[in-house]
């Protein structure tokens, strides 16, 4: 099973990616951990990375495309992985399709947690941060929402976009997921 999961913030994402990756025994992939890791080692990937998180900058995409590449040649990943936060582009969707049809192992199928707006806002507006308050809240899921369509447009025109409703208890939402996950090739 290979799956990338997209879900904004709020969506329960985190909380449902490590019950899938216990339930279908597969690796998890985080680009952000990916990162961190890379970061400490003196390699040029490394350095590169270091210079463009202590600049504010983000990451270049063919900087986290190789990072990725690099990663799933790891053996705990042959069985499968669940990549949560890559691609994050249509420029990465598309370097990493490539990679995956060179090493003829295409997706499975593209997650996508659905939650209504005002659901979100309730969410984390209710976790008493001071940066959740309902306003910040959907300014940040506008600025998701914008950068992820392009990437939900394409993966739902190579017909591997999958949404699920992310509403209800988490068992329930988890049942969702894991009934689509079995329906798709491995």
């Amino acid at each position: 099973m290979r799956l990338v999961f997209l879900g904004p913030p709020g969506s329960g994402k985190g909380t449902q990616s490590k019950r899938l990756v216990e339930h279908f025994k597969i690796t998890h992939l985080s680009t952000g951990d990916m990162l961190r890791a890379v970061m400490t080692q003196d390699t040029e990937i490394g350095r590169a990375a270091a210079q463009s998180m202590a600049t504010g900058w983000l990451v270049a995409d063919a900087l986290v495309v190789t990072l990725v590449k690099e990663r799933l040649r790891e053996p705990d990943v042959q069985a499968g992985f669940l990549l949560d936060g890559f691609p994050r582009t249509v420029e990465q969707a598309r370097a990493f399709e490539e990679h995956l049809t060179e090493t003829h192992r295409p997706l499975s199928g593209v997650l996508e947690l659905r939650v209504p707006l005002e659901d979100l806002v309730t969410r984390l507006a209710g976790r008493g941060r001071k940066d959740d308050t309902p306003e910040i809240v959907r300014e940040r899921q506008g600025i998701y929402r914008q950068k992820t369509q392009p990437l939900v447009d394409f993966y739902r025109q190579r017909k591997l976009l999958f949404p699920i409703d992310g509403l209800g208890t988490s068992d329930e939402v988890f049942d969702r997921i894991v009934e689509t996950v079995q329906g798709l090739k491995p």
